[in-house]
């Protein structure tokens, strides 16, 4: 059970552009990165890039039974569940079943995500809320 590995690159990098693949159903508005996943587990770590205009509120608000954790890299994201501008430098981390969205933006946003849905279940993905200068 280990997640793949590589040596530094730069996945913002214009260079790269091609191994960005849109997120299907969502073409036009949204992509990802797969960066590192456990074939095993299922973990996995990638990027998420909103493009400016992007609208997810056709598909409502979202959830799922594993836990994860979201940073916002750049640009800025709304989520409607929480009535929250995300900007860069927010960083969550969702117990299983929190409903986020649907999302929108108006000049992009890349968010890096880390998921553990091998935790489905798991009494030790519960967590309590910590707050900013607290930990």
């Amino acid at each position: 059970m280990t997640k793949s590995t590589t040596t530094y690159w730069n996945a913002l990098s214009p260079e790269n552009r091609e191994r960005w693949t849109a997120i299907k159903g969502m073409e036009g508005m949204a992509e990802e990165l797969t960066l590192s996943v456990d074939e095993v587990t299922g973990e996995y770590t990638r990027l998420t890039r909103f493009l400016a205009g992007a609208n997810t509120a056709a598909f409502g608000g979202k959830t799922h039974p594993y836990p994860e954790e979201v940073f916002i890299v750049s640009g800025r994201l709304y989520d409607q569940a929480f009535d929250l501008w995300l900007e860069a430098g927010h960083y969550a981390s969702r117990p299983p079943g929190e409903v986020h969205g649907p999302f929108k933006t108006d000049v992009g946003c890349v968010v890096l995500e880390v998921s553990f849905p091998n935790r489905i279940g798991d009494s030790n993905a519960a967590h309590s809320i910590i707050s900013p200068g607290s930990a």
